[in-house]
């Protein structure tokens, strides 16, 4: 699965390299943090720089795909189009395009040409391994439009709003997030040429802030393994043997790639928050105003008892994270998001929720105490809803990222107290838990008309399964899932098997770092000390000092801890 013959050499930033896409090849420039929406916005800049130097008129026009698009009218064509392929000899690519004319309701029986010429624009960008390219997908296609009757602007799309102009109409300045749904929705986001009708929010647009909350384990921390181990001895008799077990809280670095999926491919969230038991990954920056790490303490306050291991008792307090959005997405920190994706996909304009049921059929007998917890979980909401509504839970939910509401939440625990409480109470995973954001949260707002069922591009992968390497294989070639999950469901992976198909899997598939990454060095010196440590050394300076850390190989002086 690892990369062959890259030389080092071609791993270098700002080197143009070839790279194989498809059964052909392309160059592409080398970066090692890049992302789907810098690509989309170079190659916009691009045209556009070249347009405004030459002085031909233009205005961007929305899209629903990864790309922009431009429009030039059709007198401008030959000179446009010379120019950007000079402009991009030697750096990308200038292909001019012929499509077939799609007419919309408003440009039928206007005589119009069958084809439609286009010239692609895009500069492919790699990584150092070149294992993934940001190529034609993010390219700017420039349209070259026709005057038709009643002096109006007419275009090739097939979208209404993009598909006639008025010659008149004057020129507005617009944020990139309104000519796509993949640009986060920021004050500073970058303005280009535009028309009014595209500066208004259509009702295919999102409009409303959407975080992403991780829960997240270092099982190998001494510190946190000697907190289990004090809380198992009070609970030996009691526990489930899947309630405890070392999968569930194996860390085999899941989290830093599941939160480079989300810069890559769902930009638009506008906060991350990782809920730890008092720890922090080595590679964090914790000073990102991206990343907050939430602790347990900080959801919990009097209720529940601290510490805890049951991540159902975890997610029934994620309502109570400070400053978290109406609208948030939950996810394990082994739930990876595919490829781009837009809001959309996650929650309708108006604000509902979509969630994605499983065709796994749930069973149907009460819950007994041999069930495993997520199934008596299961079971235990079905309860519930049959209670509340006169409705039977049938399927299981799919293993996916979740959309979720607070305010359905936060109702839930208003009306379900000792349920929720109870949950909370429980140290390690119970037969009388419920599974609230993973289930009841869904079904609950279902039922009360601010969710509805969605569809979701999908691949489930058991690592320890013999076939997960080959299915891994597929899926970095073909990038065609919305999401994926490596779920490590009851294995110990004695012979490191299973850690080194991660380690050569999602650097592979998400090579580029994120902003909220420490630099090498810093990660290094920061892997010789327990999570548990560096979350305590950041939040409380006192400690900061007194820690030592191990010097780098050739480094004469011990450095103090940064974060």
């Amino acid at each position: 699965m690892g990369a062959v013959g890259v030389d080092e050499d071609a791993k270098r930033v700002g080197t143009r390299v070839p790279v194989r896409v498809g059964l052909g090849s392309i160059n592409a420039t080398v970066r090692d943090d890049a992302t789907p929406v810098q690509a989309y916005l170079n190659n916009l800049r691009i045209v556009t720089e070249v347009l405004d130097k030459a002085g031909i008129p233009y205005f961007c026009r929305p899209t629903k795909s990864t790309g922009s698009s431009v429009v030039v009218t059709i007198e401008h064509q030959d000179q446009a189009i010379q120019l950007l392929q000079r402009r991009m000899h030697k750096i990308g690519y200038a292909i001019v395009v012929q499509q077939p004319r799609k007419h919309s309701n408003l440009t039928m029986g206007l005589n119009l040409p069958t084809t439609q010429t286009n010239i692609r624009v895009f500069e492919a960008i790699t990584s150092p391994s070149r294992t993934w390219v940001l190529g034609e997908p993010w390219s700017c296609d420039v349209e070259f439009w026709r005057e038709g009757a009643n002096d109006q602007l007419i275009g090739a799309a097939p979208d209404s709003r993009a598909s006639m102009m008025p010659v008149e109409e004057p020129d507005v300045e617009v944020p990139a997030w309104q000519l796509s749904h993949h640009v986060p929705r920021t004050d500073d986001a970058p303005r280009f040429r535009s028309r009014a009708p595209f500066a208004r929010n259509g009702l295919d647009r999102v409009a409303f802030p959407i975080d992403a909350v991780f829960t997240w384990v270092d099982g190998s921390d001494p510190e946190w393994q000697a907190r289990k181990q004090a809380a198992m001895g009070a609970h030996s008799d009691e526990l489930h043997r899947m309630a405890a077990n070392n999968s569930r809280y194996a860390s085999r670095d899941e989290l830093r790639y599941a939160l480079r999926s989300i810069v890559c491919n769902t930009p638009w969230i506008r906060r991350i928050f990782v809920v730890t038991d008092d720890q922090a990954p080595p590679w964090l920056d914790l000073k990102s105003d991206s990343v907050t790490i939430v602790r347990h303490r900080d959801i919990f306050g009097d209720v529940g008892k601290l510490p805890t291991f049951n991540s159902h008792a975890i997610e029934s307090r994620l309502h109570h994270i400070p400053d978290l959005a109406e609208h948030f997405i939950y996810l394990n920190d082994d739930m990876f998001i595919g490829r781009p994706l837009t809001p959309a996909k996650f929650f309708h304009t108006n604000g509902m929720a979509r969630y994605f049921p499983s065709p796994a059929a749930m069973d149907p007998r009460p819950a007994i105490l041999a069930d495993m917890p997520v199934t008596a979980a299961g079971k235990n909401n079905r309860r519930i809803i049959e209670d509340r509504f006169g409705f039977t839970i049938t399927q299981k939910m799919r293993h996916t990222p979740y959309p979720l509401l607070r305010s359905v939440m936060e109702e839930i625990e208003r009306e379900l107290p000792d349920e929720v409480l109870g949950t909370a109470a429980h140290q390690f995973r119970s037969p009388k838990d419920l599974s609230i954001p993973s289930s009841l949260a869904h079904y609950w707002a279902y039922l009360t008309h601010r969710a509805v069922p969605g569809t979701v591009s999908h691949m489930y992968a058991d690592v320890a399964h013999v076939d997960t390497p080959a299915r891994l294989s597929m899926m970095l070639a073909q990038r065609k899932v919305d999401i994926f999950c490596l779920n490590d469901t009851d294995s110990d992976d004695p012979d490191g098997t299973q850690a080194t198909m991660m380690a050569e899997f999602l650097p592979m598939y998400f090579p580029f770092r994120a902003p909220f990454e420490l630099p090498d060095d810093e990660i290094a010196r920061h892997s010789h000390i327990s999570a548990t440590e560096l979350l305590r050394s950041a939040t409380e300076p006192a400690d900061a000092a007194a820690l030592a850390l191990p010097p780098l190989p050739n480094q004469r002086d011990t450095t103090a801890l940064t974060s």
